[in-house]
């Protein structure tokens, strides 16, 4: 008896679906945008991995990527350049901000790259507000993305603070944000190596219950690598190496460090909106930034819940705080 017509489409679905999944987790060629420290880590892990092709798109040559890397020399102000070295891309990670960001999307679309996934990697975009200093284009990319959602799936990848920055040399030490002025050692909350803070950990009530969400560098790299093969992209994939009380963070490094924070000044969304006054009169490009950093801290813009990288990836094992600093800073 032959099968019914039902049936026979609910075959074809389920293969169709198959199909798909295994196309999905075949050699990929994946196109990571910039060269800085969290790009490599993101191809360091996807070379070590997977077995995707990884493609830097880099404004100048690299002998040392070029080594063991493709790397292709683009001009983001050249659709035809962008679009010739995304031929044959599954999936662009990008670590560009800005215009450039944008170029690269509209050359993404145009060649039919199935996935895009946009510089964010901090908190949760829907905690910033409109016309945030701190945006740096990454709403406008989001906004381009979400045009052009039937033709390319992307993703937003939240991880918020990154541990780097309490290392000796901080972010800028790992090549990582060199673009945001406040990549330095001590440029957020602590200096850990002269002992010094602003720490924001008042909230607009003055208790001190403000938290953040961290994540070492290579975690994030790891996550990023075993996302690529997921079979569905959600809006926003996060994940977190540890959740903690500003406070209690700050407490933690004079323990380990086994000496207090002097001087150490204590800060809530007011004082800390009174202190960017005073900078921004004094046309203090630095400290502004730095204290708007601190302000988004205070208002809650990096703790976030509901980690579904961590829940749908339970073999990426993160790195605790404390084991972090410790190997950072030779404590063990």
């Amino acid at each position: 008896m032959a099968p019914s017509q039902g049936r026979v489409s609910d075959f074809e679905a389920r293969y169709v679906k198959i199909e798909r999944a295994l196309s999905a987790m075949s050699m990929m060629r994946i196109a990571v945008a910039g060269t800085g420290g969290l790009a490599r880590l993101i191809a360091h892990f996807i070379d070590q991995e997977t077995s995707h092709h990884v493609v830097f798109l880099s404004r100048e040559e690299k002998p040392h990527l070029s080594e063991s890397n493709q790397v292709a020399i683009i001009d983001y102000s050249s659709q035809q350049s962008l679009q010739f070295a995304l031929r044959g891309i599954d999936t662009v990670i990008s670590t560009v901000t800005g215009a450039d960001q944008i170029e690269l999307i509209k050359a993404a679309v145009a060649v039919r790259v199935r996935r895009f996934a946009p510089a964010e990697f901090e908190g949760p975009p829907d905690l910033r507000p409109q016309d945030d200093p701190l945006d740096r284009g990454r709403t406008l990319a989001r906004q381009w993305l979400s045009h052009y959602a039937q033709h390319i799936q992307s993703t937003t990848f939240v991880c918020g603070i990154l541990y780097e920055r309490f290392q000796p040399g901080g972010l800028r030490q790992a090549r990582i944000g060199l673009a945001s002025l406040v990549s330095g050692e001590g440029d957020y909350i602590m200096d850990c190596r002269a002992m010094s803070a602003e720490v924001p950990c008042y909230d607009a009530n003055s208790d001190p219950n403000v938290s953040i969400c961290l994540t070492a560098a290579q975690d994030v790299g790891k996550f990023v690598c075993k996302a690529i093969d997921l079979p569905q992209w959600p809006p926003e994939m996060r994940m977190c190496g540890q959740q903690i009380k500003v406070k209690d963070l700050v407490a933690l490094v004079q323990q380990l460090k086994g000496q207090p924070f002097n001087p150490i000044q204590w800060h809530n969304p007011d004082s800390l909106r009174s202190a960017l006054r005073l900078a921004a009169v004094q046309q203090d490009k630095a400290t502004v930034l730095r204290l708007q950093t601190l302000l988004a801290t205070a208002e809650g813009r990096f703790c976030f819940g509901h980690c579904n990288l961590n829940q749908s990836l339970p073999e990426v094992k993160t790195l605790g705080f404390k084991e972090w600093f410790e190997r950072k800073w030779g404590l063990v």
